[in-house]
């Protein structure tokens, strides 16, 4: 027991160092609450053209198959609140985007956190997962005490708000486990319900992907729908709306991680610039970005559906 919460002790001071938010630790096992919520919405195709989100169904409710003997599922929270924005009159992306891809710069602290764990315990076997494999990281999150589940689907944490990246270690390492976060702190505010432009949020806490900006500008590889003519509201990467009108975001705070900054005069471009940008300005913009995954191509498709 006491070398339990030794180590849990020792994982979160070390995330901590390493300019994570918060660190909770949950028992690796099978996500029974979540199984019929995801099944549900995959069978009403709320996933849209997304595909992937059918694969490895049992892999994303239970954390021992994707790690030989998984114990512990460690859940951490990073922010990417910018201290500046875009342009309020000119196309917009989302703020997660503004600086290097997030994928690299937490995975890289993740390795580094694993490291440390082996280094100060023993040999651990376990992966690092950010964004990127079958995890469901809002739910391991919440059951690890982070946070709680917004009306837009996205956690919230009451001192933070939801401008946070999720990231997760499975370890095959038994830790002292944190209480589940099972107070929903949004009462009676349907501020991000109402503001999302194409009705996307849908009530118990449902996210329509299909019907979701980020989805139409970012996962959609076909022609956007004219469903979303005139709501796009100049997003052309990604969109905050639900966030930006969240009262719990009055919390936020700006980031202290200087890759996640934006380059190259980029909060200062008009539409104009948006329009005219090229493919080697877009390469030298977006060298690291996750903006990249829009590809140059994409980002024309989107502005051009605002001009149409």
């Amino acid at each position: 027991m006491i070398k339990k919460q030794t180590y849990s002790n020792l994982i979160k001071t070390e995330a901590k160092r390493l300019g994570f938010l918060d660190c909770g630790i949950a028992k690796a096992d099978f996500l029974e609450d979540e199984a019929p919520r995801l099944e549900k919405w995959l069978t009403n195709g709320f996933h849209g053209k997304m595909s992937y989100m059918e694969n490895y169904f049992d892999k994303r409710l239970d954390p021992r198959l994707l790690v030989d003997g998984a114990k512990s599922v460690i859940s951490l929270s990073y922010n990417y609140f910018p201290k500046n924005a875009q342009k309020k009159d000119s196309y917009k992306i989302a703020k997660y985007a503004y600086g290097e891809d997030y994928h690299t710069i937490i995975k890289k602290k993740l390795f580094e956190l694993l490291s440390t764990i082996r280094d100060k315990i023993g040999n651990v076997n376990g992966r690092a997962f950010v964004d990127s494999a079958p995890v469901l990281e809002r739910a391991w999150a919440k059951k690890s005490g982070l946070g709680w589940t917004g009306k837009h689907t996205l956690l919230i944490q009451k001192k933070q708000g939801s401008f946070f990246f999720l990231a997760h270690l499975i370890i095959d390492l038994e830790l002292e486990y944190d209480t589940p976060f099972t107070t929903n702190h949004c009462g009676s505010c349907t501020k991000c319900i109402d503001a999302c432009p194409t009705q996307a949020i849908l009530p118990n806490n449902t996210l329509d992907a299909s019907k979701c900006i980020s989805y139409a500008t970012i996962e959609l590889k076909e022609n956007i729908p004219t469903t979303f003519k005139n709501k796009m509201e100049n997003w052309i990467f990604g969109c905050d709306i639900c966030q930006d009108v969240c009262p719990w975001n009055r919390f936020s705070k700006p980031h202290n991680e200087p890759l996640f900054n934006a380059k190259e005069n980029m909060l200062a471009f008009t539409k104009k610039d948006w329009q005219e940008i090229t493919e080697e300005t877009f390469k030298k913009v977006f060298k690291k970005s996750a903006v990249k995954r829009a590809k140059f191509l994409g980002l024309q498709r989107n502005i051009q559906f605002l001009q149409d």
